[in-house]
C-alpha cells in the first residue's frame, strides 16, 4: 500500500449530489433498522440488565465530521470503571475488561446497533471511517498529519478498514486504517458504499471475525 504524501491534495470521490443521496439513504436505512431491529434492542437490554449494575448504553466522545465532537452510542460491553485511572486504553480482541454478555455482543458486532441513532441524527453514516477519540487522533497526527482529511467525511458504522484491518490495537494498525480511509475518500461512490454494506452483512452472518 503506497503512502499518501502529506503535501498531496486529497480530493473527495463523491460530488455534492452523491453526498446528498448518501445522506438520504442513511436516514431511511437508520429509521428502517431501528424499527426492524427493535426486538433485538429489547433482548440485549434485558440481558445487560440481568448481567449486573451499570448503564445499558455506553456513551463516549469521539471526533467526527468537520472535526466536531459527538457522543457515540454503544451497548455496554465492558465492566464499569474500565478506565478508572482516566487514561484512554485501546480495546483488544481478548480484552479482560469485557463482560460475558459484552464479549458476545462485541464478537457479533451487536454492540454497535445503537449507532443507528447516531446515523439518524447525522453524527455518522453507514459507511465511513470509524470515529476516534481526540487522544488517539493527536497521536496519529504526529505520525501522519493527513488525518485531517478524515474530517471531510461523516464517521461510519463500517468501512473497508473495519472489514480488512480489524481492531486497531496498535499504532501501526491505526496508520494502516488511516491509509485505507484516505483511499476510500478519494475513490468512494454510492456503489462502493453498497458493496461495503453487503460485505459487512455477509461477514456478520457467516460469523467471520473482523
Amino acid at each position: 500500500m503506497n503512502q499518501v504524501s502529506v503535501d498531496m491534495e486529497i480530493c473527495d470521490g463523491m460530488n455534492a449530489e452523491a453526498r446528498a443521496v448518501k445522506r438520504v439513504c442513511d436516514v431511511a436505512g437508520a429509521l428502517l433498522g431501528l424499527v426492524v431491529l427493535s426486538p433485538v434492542y429489547l433482548i440485549v437490554y434485558v440481558l445487560l440488565k440481568l448481567e449486573g449494575a451499570g448503564p445499558v448504553i455506553f456513551r463516549q466522545e469521539r471526533i467526527g465530521y468537520k472535526g466536531k465532537p459527538f457522543h457515540i452510542l454503544k451497548f455496554r460491553t465492558m465492566k464499569v470503571g474500565s478506565e478508572k485511572d482516566g487514561m484512554p486504553r485501546l480495546a483488544e480482541k481478548k480484552d479482560d475488561r469485557l463482560t460475558p454478555v459484552g464479549k458476545f455482543l462485541r464478537e457479533h458486532h451487536l454492540d454497535e446497533l445503537p449507532q443507528l441513532w447516531n446515523v439518524l441524527c447525522g453524527d455518522m453514516s453507514f459507511v465511513g471511517p470509524r470515529p476516534e477519540r481526540k487522544y488517539f487522533i493527536d497521536m496519529i497526527r504526529k505520525e501522519n498529519p493527513d488525518y485531517d482529511y478524515i474530517f471531510l467525511m461523516r464517521p461510519g458504522l463500517t468501512s473497508k478498514a473495519t472489514l480488512y484491518n480489524g481492531y486497531t490495537d496498535t499504532m501501526q494498525k491505526m496508520l494502516i486504517r488511516l491509509q485505507m480511509d484516505l483511499e476510500y475518500l478519494q475513490q468512494r461512490s454510492l456503489w462502493m458504499d453498497v458493496k461495503i454494506i453487503f460485505t459487512t452483512v455477509s461477514f456478520i452472518l457467516k460469523g467471520k471475525k473482523f
